[in-house]
């Protein structure tokens, strides 16, 4: 152990196939909390890799805040502080309403995409721990990562080590939380 606190142990791989399948053991032998790093984008690793995604329900939830504030704001606006009686028309005129209604739901919506996004990602991300290992460089070239946090329940850093040698991977790492 180093001085340092463990962020986790980190196996290098030269083909993605092989990191699919090692993805596909760690899951199987129940952590929970890892990450996979490759120069592009592998459809395979969507449903294995864990994540869920609160952006579609935080987005939803933006734009229903947008509505009630847009309509709510319109009817305030027309029928206690500044009623305007314009023809003989009723003062609450919803058809009216629906203009702002939709901007505004498509303002806080969008706003909200943006801002969740970001947070969820946890941005701005100015330095990851595994950024530390010298190789890692080579993650937007030909190399793929497969990250076991050392927030998992089930880890422990040498069985955890002994799994990740036990998957036939280039190296393995320890990565420490700087």
């Amino acid at each position: 152990m180093s001085a340092w606190p463990m962020y986790g142990i980190v196996a290098e791989f030269d083909d993605p196939t092989v990191l699919v399948e090692a993805a596909r053991a760690v899951k199987s032998r129940g952590y929970r909390r890892f990450e996979a790093y490759s120069p592009y984008p592998l459809e395979e690793l969507n449903q294995i890799v864990p994540g869920i995604d609160p952006v579609p329900l935080l987005v939803l939830g933006g734009g229903f805040t947008g509505a009630i504030v847009a309509f709510g704001m319109q009817c305030y606006i027309a029928i206690v502080d500044y009623p305007i009686n314009v023809g003989g028309r009723p003062l609450y005129s919803w058809p009216a309403f629906i203009p702002i209604t939709f901007e505004l739901t498509i303002l806080f919506a969008a706003c909200t995409a943006f801002l969740s996004v970001f947070w969820l990602a946890g941005l701005p991300l100015l330095h990851h721990p595994v950024f530390s290992l010298a190789d890692f460089a080579r993650t937007t070239q030909d190399r793929f990562f497969l990250c076991i946090e050392s927030r998992d329940i089930k880890f422990s850093p040498e069985p955890t080590t002994e799994f990740l040698r036990s998957l036939n991977p280039l190296s393995v790492y320890e990565v420490n939380d700087e």
